[in-house]
Protein backbone atom coordinates (compact mmCIF):
# COMPACT_ATOMS: atom_id res chain seq x y z
CA UNK A 1 0.00 0.00 0.00
CA UNK A 2 1.09 3.58 -0.73
CA UNK A 3 -0.73 5.29 2.13
CA UNK A 4 -2.63 4.34 5.27
CA UNK A 5 -5.57 6.03 7.00
CA UNK A 6 -6.05 5.19 10.68
CA UNK A 7 -8.85 5.60 13.20
CA UNK A 8 -9.14 4.57 16.84
CA UNK A 9 -11.76 1.83 17.26
CA UNK A 10 -12.44 1.36 20.95
CA UNK A 11 -11.24 -1.82 22.66
CA UNK A 12 -9.98 -3.25 19.37
CA UNK A 13 -7.36 -0.52 19.30
CA UNK A 14 -6.79 0.96 15.85
CA UNK A 15 -8.05 0.25 12.34
CA UNK A 16 -6.20 1.14 9.17
CA UNK A 17 -7.40 1.31 5.57
CA UNK A 18 -4.65 1.17 2.97
CA UNK A 19 -4.68 2.55 -0.56
CA UNK A 20 -2.50 1.78 -3.56
CA UNK A 21 -2.71 4.30 -6.40
CA UNK A 22 -5.83 5.72 -4.75
CA UNK A 23 -7.80 2.46 -4.57
CA UNK A 24 -8.56 0.13 -1.67
CA UNK A 25 -5.63 -2.12 -0.82
CA UNK A 26 -6.64 -3.82 2.43
CA UNK A 27 -7.33 -3.28 6.12
CA UNK A 28 -5.22 -3.62 9.24
CA UNK A 29 -6.28 -3.86 12.89
CA UNK A 30 -3.95 -3.77 15.89
CA UNK A 31 -4.28 -3.06 19.61
CA UNK A 32 -1.42 -0.54 19.47
CA UNK A 33 -0.85 2.23 16.95
CA UNK A 34 2.89 1.54 16.92
CA UNK A 35 2.13 -2.00 15.72
CA UNK A 36 -0.06 -0.69 12.91
CA UNK A 37 2.63 1.80 11.87
CA UNK A 38 5.25 -0.96 11.88
CA UNK A 39 3.05 -3.20 9.72
CA UNK A 40 2.66 -0.33 7.23
CA UNK A 41 6.39 0.10 6.75
CA UNK A 42 5.98 0.63 2.99
CA UNK A 43 3.40 3.43 3.33
CA UNK A 44 4.69 6.88 2.35
CA UNK A 45 2.09 8.72 4.44
CA UNK A 46 0.04 7.65 7.47
CA UNK A 47 -2.93 9.86 8.36
CA UNK A 48 -4.34 9.39 11.86
CA UNK A 49 -7.67 10.59 13.23
CA UNK A 50 -6.34 11.74 16.59
CA UNK A 51 -5.06 15.08 17.91
CA UNK A 52 -1.29 15.00 17.61
CA UNK A 53 0.58 18.25 18.19
CA UNK A 54 -0.12 20.00 21.51
CA UNK A 55 0.36 23.65 22.40
CA UNK A 56 1.43 25.08 25.74
CA UNK A 57 -1.35 27.64 26.29
CA UNK A 58 -4.87 28.20 24.96
CA UNK A 59 -6.90 26.05 22.60
CA UNK A 60 -5.32 24.70 19.43
CA UNK A 61 -5.97 26.96 16.45
CA UNK A 62 -6.50 23.81 14.32
CA UNK A 63 -9.53 22.76 16.38
CA UNK A 64 -11.06 26.24 16.36
CA UNK A 65 -10.61 26.43 12.58
CA UNK A 66 -12.18 22.99 12.11
CA UNK A 67 -15.21 23.95 14.19
CA UNK A 68 -15.66 27.13 12.17
CA UNK A 69 -15.43 25.18 8.90
CA UNK A 70 -17.86 22.40 9.77
CA UNK A 71 -20.86 24.41 10.91
CA UNK A 72 -23.55 21.87 11.84
CA UNK A 73 -20.93 19.13 12.27
CA UNK A 74 -18.74 21.31 14.56
CA UNK A 75 -19.65 19.22 17.60
CA UNK A 76 -17.57 16.37 16.15
CA UNK A 77 -14.44 18.42 16.93
CA UNK A 78 -13.21 18.33 20.53
CA UNK A 79 -11.21 21.26 21.84
CA UNK A 80 -7.88 19.75 22.88
CA UNK A 81 -6.31 21.03 26.07
CA UNK A 82 -2.73 22.33 26.21
CA UNK A 83 0.09 19.87 26.80
CA UNK A 84 0.42 20.38 30.60
CA UNK A 85 -3.18 19.22 31.19
CA UNK A 86 -2.44 15.81 29.65
CA UNK A 87 0.37 15.27 32.14
CA UNK A 88 -2.08 15.26 35.07
CA UNK A 89 -3.01 11.96 36.68
CA UNK A 90 -6.81 12.31 36.71
CA UNK A 91 -9.68 14.17 35.10
CA UNK A 92 -10.27 16.70 37.89
CA UNK A 93 -6.63 17.78 37.94
CA UNK A 94 -6.52 17.91 34.13
CA UNK A 95 -9.72 19.98 33.99
CA UNK A 96 -8.38 22.39 36.60
CA UNK A 97 -5.13 22.77 34.67
CA UNK A 98 -7.06 23.32 31.44
CA UNK A 99 -9.14 26.03 33.14
CA UNK A 100 -5.94 27.73 34.19
CA UNK A 101 -4.47 27.65 30.66
CA UNK A 102 -7.55 28.27 28.50
CA UNK A 103 -10.22 29.79 30.71
CA UNK A 104 -12.43 26.71 30.27
CA UNK A 105 -12.46 23.22 31.72
CA UNK A 106 -11.54 20.15 29.69
CA UNK A 107 -14.61 18.03 28.85
CA UNK A 108 -14.86 14.45 30.05
CA UNK A 109 -15.27 13.33 26.41
CA UNK A 110 -11.93 14.91 25.52
CA UNK A 111 -10.23 13.45 28.62
CA UNK A 112 -11.42 9.99 27.56
CA UNK A 113 -9.07 10.34 24.56
CA UNK A 114 -6.04 10.56 26.87
CA UNK A 115 -4.62 7.01 26.50
CA UNK A 116 -4.88 6.93 22.71
CA UNK A 117 -3.94 10.62 22.36
CA UNK A 118 -0.70 10.09 24.26
CA UNK A 119 -0.02 6.87 22.36
CA UNK A 120 -0.50 8.66 19.04
CA UNK A 121 1.57 11.62 20.19
CA UNK A 122 4.49 9.26 20.86
CA UNK A 123 4.23 7.69 17.39
CA UNK A 124 3.92 11.11 15.70
CA UNK A 125 7.01 12.40 17.47
CA UNK A 126 9.01 9.43 16.18
CA UNK A 127 7.78 9.19 12.57
CA UNK A 128 7.58 12.03 10.05
CA UNK A 129 5.17 10.02 7.87
CA UNK A 130 2.37 10.51 10.40
CA UNK A 131 -0.08 13.41 10.01
CA UNK A 132 -3.20 14.43 11.88
CA UNK A 133 -6.54 14.38 10.10
CA UNK A 134 -10.17 14.80 11.18
CA UNK A 135 -12.68 12.66 9.26
CA UNK A 136 -15.48 15.23 9.19
CA UNK A 137 -13.07 17.84 7.82
CA UNK A 138 -11.94 15.33 5.19
CA UNK A 139 -15.50 14.37 4.24
CA UNK A 140 -16.38 18.06 4.03
CA UNK A 141 -13.56 18.51 1.49
CA UNK A 142 -14.49 15.31 -0.35
CA UNK A 143 -18.06 16.64 -0.70
CA UNK A 144 -16.74 19.80 -2.33
CA UNK A 145 -17.29 21.90 0.78
CA UNK A 146 -20.96 20.95 1.11
CA UNK A 147 -22.16 20.29 4.66
CA UNK A 148 -22.98 16.69 5.54
CA UNK A 149 -26.47 16.86 7.04
CA UNK A 150 -26.60 13.39 8.56
CA UNK A 151 -24.27 12.13 11.31
CA UNK A 152 -21.88 9.27 10.58
CA UNK A 153 -23.66 6.84 12.92
CA UNK A 154 -26.98 7.16 11.04
CA UNK A 155 -28.01 4.95 8.12
CA UNK A 156 -28.23 7.91 5.74
CA UNK A 157 -24.98 9.40 7.00
CA UNK A 158 -23.06 6.17 6.44
CA UNK A 159 -24.56 5.71 2.97
CA UNK A 160 -23.57 9.26 1.96
CA UNK A 161 -20.02 8.82 3.24
CA UNK A 162 -19.51 5.46 1.53
CA UNK A 163 -20.85 6.95 -1.71
CA UNK A 164 -18.48 9.91 -1.44
CA UNK A 165 -15.56 7.52 -1.00
CA UNK A 166 -16.68 5.42 -3.97
CA UNK A 167 -16.92 8.56 -6.08
CA UNK A 168 -13.28 9.24 -5.24
CA UNK A 169 -12.28 5.73 -6.36
CA UNK A 170 -12.24 4.15 -2.90
CA UNK A 171 -14.64 1.23 -3.22
CA UNK A 172 -14.88 -0.50 0.17
CA UNK A 173 -15.67 -4.20 -0.35
CA UNK A 174 -18.28 -6.02 1.71
CA UNK A 175 -15.54 -8.29 3.10
CA UNK A 176 -12.70 -6.24 4.57
CA UNK A 177 -10.71 -9.01 6.23
CA UNK A 178 -9.15 -7.77 9.47
CA UNK A 179 -11.64 -4.89 9.76
CA UNK A 180 -14.77 -7.03 9.29
CA UNK A 181 -15.74 -6.67 12.98
CA UNK A 182 -14.83 -3.00 13.33
CA UNK A 183 -17.78 -0.56 13.67
CA UNK A 184 -18.85 0.91 10.32
CA UNK A 185 -18.21 4.53 11.30
CA UNK A 186 -14.63 3.72 12.30
CA UNK A 187 -14.00 2.01 8.95
CA UNK A 188 -15.41 5.01 7.07
CA UNK A 189 -13.28 7.39 9.14
CA UNK A 190 -10.14 5.35 8.43
CA UNK A 191 -11.00 5.25 4.72
CA UNK A 192 -11.41 9.02 4.43
CA UNK A 193 -8.21 9.43 6.45
CA UNK A 194 -6.55 7.34 3.73
CA UNK A 195 -8.05 9.68 1.10
CA UNK A 196 -6.42 12.59 2.90
CA UNK A 197 -3.16 10.64 3.24
CA UNK A 198 -3.04 10.27 -0.54
CA UNK A 199 -3.63 14.00 -0.95
CA UNK A 200 -0.76 14.66 1.44
CA UNK A 201 1.48 12.29 -0.53
CA UNK A 202 0.56 14.08 -3.78
CA UNK A 203 1.12 17.54 -2.29
CA UNK A 204 -2.54 18.41 -2.81
CA UNK A 205 -3.82 18.44 0.79
CA UNK A 206 -5.17 21.46 2.58
CA UNK A 207 -4.45 22.37 6.18
CA UNK A 208 -6.15 23.98 9.16
CA UNK A 209 -5.14 26.58 10.08
CA UNK A 210 -3.42 27.94 6.96
CA UNK A 211 -0.53 29.17 9.12
CA UNK A 212 -0.06 26.40 11.70
CA UNK A 213 1.14 26.76 15.26
CA UNK A 214 4.24 24.86 16.37
CA UNK A 215 4.52 22.48 19.28
CA UNK A 216 7.49 22.55 21.68
CA UNK A 217 9.51 20.34 19.32
CA UNK A 218 8.89 22.68 16.37
CA UNK A 219 6.45 20.43 14.46
CA UNK A 220 3.36 21.96 12.90
CA UNK A 221 0.11 21.57 14.84
CA UNK A 222 -2.39 21.22 12.01
CA UNK A 223 -5.25 19.18 10.62
CA UNK A 224 -4.64 18.01 7.05
CA UNK A 225 -7.40 17.18 4.59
Amino acid sequence: MDVLGVDACGPQGWVGIGLTDGTYAGSLVAPRLATLVERAAEARVIAVDMPLGLVENGWRAADLAAKALLGARRHSVFLIAPAPAWQEADYVAAADRCQELTGQRLTKQAWALAPKLLEAQSCWSADDRIHEVHPEVSFHALAGGAPLTFAKKTWRGQHVRRSLLAGAGIELPDALGEADRVPVDDVLDAAVAAWSARRIALGAAGRLPESPELDVSGRAVEIRF
